[in-house]
């Protein structure tokens, strides 16, 4: 994947700015968006893996059953030490039925090759990316959206149906009611090809109302 400099990365926050003029006194006391601005610590499959974990759990909950997966697999996630586990080890350390099922899928599709994990960051259409992995049973637009966005670093991913994501946007633009993914999904088309960066930036508010530095 390439990796955004801190001097680009300001450049695009500047053009939100523009774009979007709401943004600018968060953008200007928050830090500096991160999305694609180093390469990532884990493997593409590692970082599905983790996504699938984090499916409707909080993430202190996540965290640990992630960590008792890498335990179970010794140290390193992997395709073909996932295949091997038994859905009673996996449901022993917190995985549930169902995404013990969307885990073994994945495993599957990167074993026999119809997924390029390893390569899939070569594929510069984000859509035939989303296309691809939507395809395997239990992942999802969520999931899909976060992976492009912090493994890959993708900067137009716009994940409205991420409720941090509109709470924050509600938050910036002081909205009485709640905007809905629809009405999102809509007012994003104003925001190519950045709309990663206006998400992060949604993300910023919700951690600041909750006095988050980060």
């Amino acid at each position: 994947m390439a990796v955004h400099s801190a001097q680009k990365m300001r450049r695009i926050v500047a053009e939100v700015a523009e774009m979007d003029r709401k943004f600018a006194p968060l953008i200007a006391r928050r830090p500096l968006c991160t999305i694609g601005r180093s390469a990532p610590t884990e493997s593409h499959f590692e970082s599905l893996v983790s996504s699938v974990i984090s499916q409707q759990l909080a993430v202190k909950a996540a965290e640990t059953i992630h960590g008792r997966l890498v335990d179970l697999c010794k140290g390193t996630i992997n395709a073909k030490k996932l295949i091997k586990l038994d859905d009673s080890a996996l449901r022993e350390i917190g995985v549930s039925g169902a995404k013990a099922r969307t885990l073994k899928g994945l495993a599957g599709a990167v074993a026999d090759k119809s997924i390029p994990i390893d390569t899939i960051d070569e594929i510069h259409d984000d859509q035939e990316i989303y296309d691809k992995l939507t395809s395997l049973w239990g992942i999802g637009r969520w999931t899909v959206e976060m992976f492009m966005m912090f493994q890959l670093g993708r900067l137009n991913v716009w994940p409205t149906g991420d409720l941090a994501v509109r709470r924050g946007w509600d938050m910036i633009h002081k909205n009485k009611e709640e905007t809905l993914a629809k009405a999102l999904d809509l007012k994003g088309e104003k925001l190519h090809p950045y709309r990663s960066v206006v998400a992060w930036y949604c993300y910023q508010a919700v951690h600041e109302s909750r006095g988050l530095d980060y």
